[in-house]
């Protein structure tokens, strides 16, 4: 068993949910929060069955993970 690290973000269409130190793109999405982390546990799964154990393989991994906010000019 490992632990990822899991963004959930909520939107006007619902949850979108993707996580943290994993090599390539894995997303799963819901009409609620907990929807949308079992839809990226399954992606997780499958995304580590179709390319292997390699896609884990990311140095360094990620310790922490915090949001932040900016203003930039546009």
């Amino acid at each position: 068993m490992r632990q990822f690290k899991i963004v959930v973000e909520k939107n006007p269409d619902g949850y979108v949910a993707y996580p943290l130190g994993l090599n390539g793109i894995v997303v799963g999405q819901g009409d609620s929060y907990e929807e949308a982390l079992a839809d990226v546990k399954s992606a997780i799964q499958f995304h580590i069955e179709s390319f292997g154990s390699e896609t884990l393989d990311l140095e360094p991994p990620v310790l922490e993970a915090f949001i932040a906010e900016t203003g930039v000019n546009v």
